[in-house]
């Protein structure tokens, strides 16, 4: 059979079917949206797939002009192109260069391309548009849907720049989830402390059984627990079916048929998890997993940032308030010093040798002094400003000789266990302050079991850092097995999270009136901080409380102070003593002190004044001076001066200001030593010993 001519007349039309149905059929029958506007632009005829694009009926397309299809905006210039082009009809496609948009009849924009078709040179004064929705092409289609994924991270970013409390991100993460996936059920799963169980901290259109605050457990049987256990994006594609994990009823009841999920990860430790649930089966791709991704990294970087900012406010109010306690510290040792130093004269009196009343109030005055000594202690403990003197202490021998003492003096009712091996590396720390630290903790876990329970020590080498406690070393370059973790953990009543939190603020205290000071837990962090170290604390309410502290092993022998030997055990008779202070009343107890130790004092109220009696021909063995001298030449001045003239010259400093000690331990020579005010007779005299024996 032979072809016909490429160029011959079409064939024709079956015997009884007309042309004119036939171009009606096709008009109405193709699948492209086609309008017959005439030169007015007037809608002479429209299909019903341009009903169907653009929200009309066919009728009311055809009462319409073709101008209320085009936006608001562009109206003025649709107007004027389409004058010009009735003056030169020609066939055009149009959108294939530039983005065209129609008005649908509810007033959305749709992007399209446009065919013009002019049917002049057949005789008819009509173009004919075709219409193609180019948002139906398939690549079309998953750019605008990116790009609609791409705008749903910015509001994000936006917000997380403006947002300071978390919560307002964990409340508007999953709208914006639901909204950019168009899924019913979008949530957000933040693992507990205890790591035992996931709440749930945000969520929108949530189904039964699942609200804010409500908990899940972290097994790889529940959907979110599943996720972590996985660590890494889980898709199901119908719940129906699904055999990894129980599913719950809740889910199949709202008809959820497909999910996703995807780990909420902070610097490589995956915090929770974020979910979103649809009716529509299979409903999650590639697409989906790298926006729910993106999304979950934007959000867990702006939880970070903002659990940073909140540890360097509360960083910065601690140091507010240890700068405070520091100074109150300075005037009152000064003024205990005094009092303590008076009262251990006035006890030593031939009157009041026989007077045992006057004894007893002389004893209740000075334990009072004392514990007020210990007070302030513990407010510089808080804030970093107290001397320490760490060396290497066994910690397997502390804990078993500090549960000893506990046993007999704590409720019978609490059993005592210690896990620390012989075996357990020793700690640099203060000993004294170590088991004081420890101490507190105990008391602490004493109070919260009213009942009885069971208080643990533990102590083992630590050969990796969780990652929060390693954001709280000053060091961060510290490696992680320099550090023994000691932990005490009891069976009590527990912390919420708003206690926890506030746990070691000085002053706070849940404890009634008169039962505590609110500086036992405050001490301890303070204590731990100043020997490079790190405190964690783990606790929820009916699951009793674990504190952890990470003090640093004596990484080698230069980190290991050999604090030596003080040679002989008595002030020598008649050592002469240069002793400067500026406050009268202090001045006089020390030279009291250092009369009944058989000196032979020289007494100055500045350290200039007392540079003029280190003339050529003076002959001190030991220059005694506070720090801090009003507003002239400090004593640390005065020493290093005094001993440029006089090299044997043995220096003892002192101070009530716990700071001024600090500076003065880590800028002096060796061979000075500190006293801290307030001090007894015989500390003043130990210090005494142990300069001259430097010497």
């Amino acid at each position: 059979m032979t072809p016909p001519p490429p160029h011959g007349p079409p064939p024709a039309l079956p015997t009884g079917i007309e042309e004119r149905t036939v171009f009606r059929a096709l008009f109405f029958a193709y699948p492209d949206s086609l309008l017959l506007v005439d030169h007015a632009g007037a809608i002479v005829l429209a299909n019903p797939a341009a009903g169907q694009l653009l929200g009309y009926t066919v009728d009311e397309l055809t009462a319409l002009s073709v101008d209320a299809l085009v936006p608001d905006a562009i109206r003025p210039q649709h107007a004027a192109y389409r004058e010009a082009y009735a003056k030169a009809p020609r066939p055009r496609p149009m959108g294939t260069q530039m983005e065209l948009v129609a008005k649908r009849k509810d007033g959305s924009e749709v992007m399209v391309e446009i065919a013009l078709s002019p049917l002049q040179t057949h005789g008819l004064p009509f173009v004919v548009a075709a219409i193609r929705d180019i948002g139906a092409y398939p690549r079309v289609k998953q750019a605008l849907q990116r790009a609609r994924y791409s705008e749903h991270l910015a509001q994000l970013g936006r917000l997380a720049v403006d947002a300071r409390d978390p919560q307002v991100l964990l409340d508007h993460v999953p709208d914006i989830a639901a909204e950019a996936l168009q899924v019913e059920v979008a949530m957000v799963f933040l693992l507990e402390s205890n790591r035992l169980e996931l709440r749930v901290a945000g969520g929108v259109r949530m189904v039964s059984g699942e609200k804010l605050g409500t908990r899940v457990p972290n097994r790889p049987d529940t959907p979110p627990g599943f996720v972590l256990a996985q660590g890494r994006p889980v898709i199901v594609a119908d719940y129906r079916t699904e055999q990894r994990f129980k599913v719950p009823q809740g889910y199949l009841d709202a008809g959820l048929v497909s999910g996703l999920s995807v780990p909420l990860s902070d610097r490589g430790r995956i915090i929770g998890a974020l979910t979103v649930r649809s009716r529509q089966a299979k409903r999650f791709g590639d697409d989906e997993v790298r926006f729910l991704e993106s999304l979950s990294n934007l959000l867990a970087t702006s939880l970070q940032r903002a659990q940073s900012e909140e540890a360097l406010n509360h960083a910065q109010r601690l140091e507010s308030v240890g700068q405070l306690t520091g100074g109150i510290a300075h005037d009152f040792n000064n003024l205990l010093t005094v009092i303590q130093g008076n009262l251990q004269v006035l006890e030593e009196l031939p009157a009041l040798a026989e007077d045992a009343y006057g004894q007893q109030l002389v004893g209740a005055a000075a334990r009072a002094t004392k514990r007020g000594a210990e007070l302030t202690s513990k407010l510089l403990a808080f804030s970093r400003r107290q001397v320490l003197q760490p060396s290497p202490v066994d910690v397997s021998m502390l804990l078993h000789s500090l549960s000893d003492m506990l046993r007999r003096t704590l409720d019978q009712r609490i059993v005592i266990e210690v896990d620390a091996p012989a075996s357990c590396p020793q700690v640099l720390a203060d000993p004294g302050q170590l088991e004081s630290a420890l101490l507190n903790i105990a008391i602490n876990a004493r109070d919260a079991m009213p009942e009885g329970g069971t208080l643990r020590f533990h102590g083992q080498a630590c050969p990796t850092l969780p990652a929060p406690v390693r954001r709280e070393l000053d060091d961060p370059s510290a490696p992680d097995d320099h550090f023994v973790a000691i932990s005490i953990a009891d069976t009590g009543t527990g912390m919420p999270d708003a206690v926890k939190e506030r746990a070691f603020e000085p002053f706070f205290t849940t404890k009634e009136a008169g039962r505590g000071t609110g500086l036992g837990l405050s001490t301890v962090y303070g204590f731990v901080k100043q020997s490079k170290g790190a405190i964690a604390i783990h606790s929820a309410p009916g699951l009793g409380t674990t504190i952890t502290l990470y003090i640093p092993r004596p990484w080698d022998a230069d980190e290991a102070p050999d604090l030596g030997v003080i040679a002989g055990d008595a002030v020598p008779a008649g050592l002469k003593v240069l002793l400067v202070e500026d406050d009268s009343e202090v001045r006089t107890v020390v030279r009291t002190f250092l009369n009944t130790l058989e000196c032979q004092i020289t007494a100055a109220a500045s350290g200039e004044q007392a540079l003029l009696t280190l003339g050529p021909s003076a002959d001190f063995d030991l220059l005694l001076t506070d720090i801090a001298l009003g507003p002239g030449m400090r004593g640390t001045q005065l020493a290093a001066e005094a001993q440029k003239r006089f090299p044997r010259l043995a220096v003892l400093l002192m101070s009530g200001f716990s700071s001024e000690l600090l500076d003065a331990d880590r800028d002096s020579p060796p061979s000075w030593e500190l006293l801290r005010k307030p001090y007894s007779r015989e500390e003043l005299a130990r210090a005494i010993v142990k300069v001259l024996a430097s010497r």
